[in-house]
């Protein structure tokens, strides 16, 4: 069965004027009941919508920062996570903080300054951009987005201390993914955006040590929007000129259109 966007909003008000007292997990549960949420999306739930520290940590930051061609996806090639720092400038919103002023208003400020900024920017070349501070804000957009519900979200499982890696096993997962990136605030934002002319993976991932992961990877083919000092850095490449592979890290997700079963499939 598939759901429009309104068709969705109408359930759910059904469902609240039941008496129940509405949640993100309940309007989750309503729309996909035999699906657990996805843990990526469990800080949508948090109470005052923050954390205590930022969600991306230094340790994981190369898992953002790798960039390739999508001829290096194939398996037995040895990847190493981190071949650019400039994407970790970009993870990390601010620096430190102006003498005189309070750390920890000071921090405030700026990052609900950040936020703004950041959500009511210009977008890049062939992409659509909308930030949600709610599951609710989440699940309405990309069920508008795809104009149904069967959707699947796929996420990375990184180990925290490894950063050298062999391809396993390449599986190719949908064409113009909705990415939905936990931004590296303490207030719980997800950027969730869609590119044009992207092909979506799972990476299957061995480490020196037997431990396995696996990598949600998208492969952008036009790269035209693309942040020119990162690609020459890693690649010597321009934008618009190749094919260019990232990995996401653990804090993001893809949904993917799903028309095999009824529901979302978690992977």
């Amino acid at each position: 069965m598939e759901f429009s966007h309104i068709t969705v909003l109408a359930l759910f008000c059904a469902f609240v004027r039941t008496g129940a007292i509405p949640s993100g997990e309940d309007y989750w549960k309503y729309v996909w009941p035999n699906t657990p949420l996805p843990e990526i999306f469990s800080d949508l739930l948090l109470p005052y919508g923050k954390t205590n520290s930022l969600p991306i940590r230094v340790e994981e930051l190369n898992q953002y920062s790798t960039l390739f061609f999508p001829h290096d996806l194939y398996p037995g090639k040895k990847i190493v996570l981190g071949n650019t720092q400039s994407v970790a400038k970009m993870v990390r919103p601010f620096t430190e903080p102006r003498q005189g002023v309070t750390d920890s208003i000071w921090l405030e400020n700026k990052e609900r300054q950040s936020l703004d900024d950041f959500c009511n920017s210009p977008t890049a070349i062939g992409e659509h951009k909308h930030c949600v501070s709610s599951l609710e804000s989440m699940i309405d957009h990309v069920i508008s987005h795809f104009r149904t519900s069967k959707i699947k979200a796929i996420s990375s499982t990184f180990d925290k201390n490894e950063d050298q890696y062999v391809v396993e096993e390449v599986k190719k997962v949908g064409e113009n993914a909705v990415m939905c990136h936990r931004l590296n605030f303490k207030k719980v934002v997800f950027n969730c955006h869609q590119v044009r002319e992207t092909t979506a993976y799972v990476v299957s991932l061995a480490a020196p040590d037997g431990s396995k992961a696996k990598a949600l990877t998208v492969c952008h083919h036009d790269t035209r929007g693309m942040n020119p000092e990162l690609l020459y850095e890693a690649l010597k490449v321009s934008p618009g000129t190749v094919s260019v592979c990232h990995f996401i890290g653990n804090k993001a997700a893809a949904w993917v259109p799903n028309y095999s079963v009824d529901r979302p499939c978690v992977i």
